[in-house]
């Protein structure tokens, strides 16, 4: 497990790298003007980190992941994404084999912190469109289909759906909130990052053929 999750964190800092100025571009629209910049400079010290990380535990390396998230991406980002990845440590203690079905369950107890940390939920224009429809779909469905890259990319659908959704909701939290009517018509940074890590998530997964 821990091979993929290595795997992972560096092909999610190379999409982030990548993508940065896009995500910058549209913070810059209607928020901080911050956001790519900021994940940027999380997601390359956590891949810079990663060589350590063989050792560790599914759990440890989440709460390694945490801890540097929370610590080097500023805003509100850092300690949301920061809180989803506590969370799955917390849930991960002590489990030494992780199978099919957890999955949903740890995704879900990562968006749980989500919403706990920024008192948010759905239909507010922040990146909970894009995790929960990703996330519900996982857990109706998960039995249903053998292969996880299979059942992820359905569930990416779902996902790209509710990144575009934003665009025509209204803002109800953060930066973006205070420009009111004015925010409707702009995609939400932090969906659009969310899908680009469930989009290299499940690309991950597909090249596996797992």
């Amino acid at each position: 497990m821990q091979k993929i999750i290595i795997e992972l964190i560096n092909r999610i800092a190379e999409v982030i790298n990548t993508n940065k100025d896009y995500l910058t571009d549209l913070d810059r629209t209607i928020g901080d003007g911050d956001h790519g910049v900021n994940l940027n400079r999380g997601f390359s010290k956590i891949k810079e980190d990663a060589g350590g990380y063989s050792n560790l535990s599914d759990s440890e390396i989440s709460n390694k992941i945490a801890m540097t998230l929370i610590s080097n991406v500023g805003g509100a980002s850092g300690a949301l994404y920061g809180t989803a990845f506590m969370k799955m440590a917390i849930f991960l203690k002590g489990k030494e084999n992780i199978s099919k079905n957890d999955i949903p369950d740890i995704i879900s107890v990562g968006i749980e912190g989500i919403k706990m940390r920024g008192k948010s939920d759905v239909q507010e224009k922040t990146m909970l469109d894009t995790l929960v429809p990703f996330s519900n779909y996982l857990k109706k469905n998960i039995q249903k289909e053998e292969k996880l890259n299979i059942i992820f990319s359905e569930a990416l659908i779902k996902a790209k759906e509710g990144r575009d959704s934003t665009i025509d909701m209204l803002a109800k939290k953060g930066r973006a909130s205070y420009l009111k009517e004015r925010s409707i018509g702009h995609l939400d940074p932090g969906a659009a990052s969310s899908y680009l890590i469930l989009e290299t998530i499940t690309d991950v997964l597909r090249g596996k053929d797992i």
